[in-house]
């Protein structure tokens, strides 16, 4: 009983065990995190298109609970760039951009996406995540990621502009063109291109100018914190705002409200599906994440236990004025490179944002929005990965389409359309590829008793004996396909006497195979020749000889291939397996 509920309940787990020296490394990597997730929090709530203070609300709550009820050491949960695209993208079509019908949307799709996930992992069902591929999660990601870069254009340039598609968003660039302010874009240019040789450059620089590496560390992660203070203090100086600057504003000086999400029929219908999408997208980004770092660790992460901590997260970002969120891999890779021993961590990350709000907030009245959206374009267009498509082009044609059409209904279609195409695209692959089993013809290598693939080896074969290798397993998807295989073949070979089907690789035979291997024993029989298996595993056994087929099978059942080589050649009987 104790023990189910520490593994319900992890932080009663690695409690047990914490000490000053996990406090103290705790608490160097929790400010390190804040000091990148203040301005990192108002830009993303930015994108999702809600207030600034949605963003640090969003990151206080969330991490608080994914630390009680998670299991991964170094994950840092909260607003992460393609959420809040989701975000924007599902909110804005039942509400109005800044009016309070839009934040309680947001509420609510926060609290059905933290209800879902919530609901799979007390089910145990974290396992239907695998059913979006890598390569389409990859593709996905890459044209989120341009996706958002050209949405923020708009605040780089000063200009008002909209659009959910690629095409839609650059037509309407276009179209405000003659709106730029130049001011606007000095600044948005002048922070991005600061924000990228940040990242590549600073600490390089810092650790030849004798800094040690730690300290150069955090001065680079402090980068973004940076081009926030300076770009404030310009627009503020030089009253910049009075020239078209467009500013944050005001930002509520509170802790996260206590807020309520919509329970009305229309709006949980019309948010339930993108709610579904954004919560399979996030897990399988937050579980890829969590599992690389705990790897490095040799920790253990538990994927259903994960869907629990970031269903508790959503729901408490529901109630506190947030929005959906997830496990993010840069805010994470801090977090770890940080020293981050325990998610004691986040909750002090969490603490250091709760002062922000409370005490920082009216510093940022004059934060240009194009310092926000250079943060976002920069942590974003990391996530563009055009090398998937060589990749997968160089290694399987089927991968490269699903990639290429989820890039293009992404950036086409919309991001709902891309999640969701890509969701199908993986399901309808994998079932391409299990309803044709790889089968093999394959004949003895000389001088061994191993069997191999006829068109790879020199082997032995028999004119009279066809020995197919089966290497999958059997069910209603490729039993038709094992069927017309055998029936080709025997066309082809009228001297065939024996067919062998060796199941050393098939794990479990259902009942639509069985009556398909019915079928094709009846066939074999009206053209006079014998079904036979061989090296067939004791549980696909033990399901067939509760059945009558063994006992109507015109061949037999061999332990080893060798075996039934030996035996339908005239040699020395081999041993039934019984």
């Amino acid at each position: 009983m104790i023990e189910a509920i520490r593994r319900r309940i992890p932080v009663l787990d690695w409690g047990r065990s914490y000490d000053r020296q996990a406090l103290s490394n705790d608490l160097i990597a929790a400010v390190i995190v804040t000091i990148m997730l203040i301005p990192q929090s108002l830009a993303y709530a930015l994108l999702a298109g809600l207030p600034p203070e949605a963003g640090i609300y969003a990151s206080i709550a969330p991490i608080i609970l994914y630390a009680i009820f998670g299991t991964s050491r170094a994950l840092a949960v909260g607003p992460v760039a393609v959420v809040s695209l989701l975000t924007a993208t599902a909110v804005g079509q039942v509400a109005e951009q800044g009016t309070a019908g839009y934040a309680v949307a947001a509420l609510t799709l926060a609290f059905l996406s933290g209800a879902f996930l919530l609901a799979l992992g007390v089910l145990r069902l974290g396992f239907l995540a695998n059913f979006l591929s890598h390569p389409v999660i990859a593709g996905f990601i890459t044209a989120s990621g341009i996706l958002i870069a050209t949405s923020q254009i708009k605040h780089i340039l000063g200009v008002s502009a909209g659009g959910h598609t690629f095409p839609e968003i650059v037509a309407s660039l276009v179209e405000h063109l003659g709106e730029t302010n130049l001011i606007t874009v000095f600044i948005g240019l002048a922070a991005t291109g600061f924000l990228f040789w940040v990242r590549k450059g600073l600490k390089p620089l810092l650790l030849n100018l004798g800094l040690k590496p730690k300290l150069a560390d955090v001065a680079t992660k402090a980068g973004p914190v940076a081009a926030v203070v300076v770009t404030t203090i310009a627009v503020w100086g030089l009253g910049l705002d009075g020239r078209g600057v467009r500013i944050v504003g005001e930002v509520p000086q509170s802790l996260p409200p206590l807020t309520l999400p919509s329970f009305a029929p229309d709006l949980v219908a019309a948010l339930a599906i993108p709610a579904v999408l954004i919560s399979i997208i996030g897990f399988v980004e937050s579980i890829s994440v969590a599992q690389t770092l705990a790897a490095k660790k040799r920790q253990r992460i538990d994927p259903d236990q994960e869907l629990i901590g970031l269903g508790a997260a959503n729901i408490g970002a529901a109630f506190t004025g947030g929005y959906p969120v997830t496990g993010g891999f840069a805010r994470s890779v801090v977090n770890f490179d940080a020293g981050a021993e325990t998610p004691a961590a986040g909750a002090y990350t969490a603490v250091g944002l709760a002062v922000a709000a409370v005490a920082l907030t009216p510093l940022v009245y004059y934060l240009p929005n194009a310092t926000l959206a250079a943060t976002i374009i920069v942590a974003v267009l990391s996530l563009v990965d055009f090398s998937i498509l060589k990749k997968t082009w160089a290694y399987s044609k089927g991968d490269f389409v699903a990639v290429l059409a989820t890039i293009l209904m992404t950036l086409g279609l919309g991001v709902e359309i891309g999640v969701a195409s890509g969701v199908i695209i993986s399901v309808l692959l994998h079932l391409y590829k299990t309803s044709r089993p790889h089968v093999a013809e394959v004949g003895l290598v000389p001088g061994t008793q191993h069997f191999r693939n006829i068109n790879r080896h020199d082997v032995e074969t028999d004119p009279s004996i066809l020995t197919l290798r089966v290497d999958e397993s059997l069910f209603f998807v490729n039993a038709r396909f094992l069927e017309d295989k055998v029936q080709d073949r025997v066309a082809e070979g009228c001297d065939i006497r024996d067919v062998v089907l060796m199941f050393s690789a098939v794990n479990e035979v259902d009942y639509s195979a069985l009556e398909s291997l019915e079928e094709m024993n009846r066939r074999l029989a009206d053209l006079g020749i014998r079904l036979h298996l061989s090296e067939v595993k004791g549980p696909v056994m033990d399901r067939l000889q509760s059945t009558h087929f063994l006992h109507e099978l015109t061949g037999r059942v061999f332990l080893a291939q060798y075996d039934a080589w030996k035996a339908l050649r005239g040699g020395p009987a081999a041993a039934v397996a019984q």
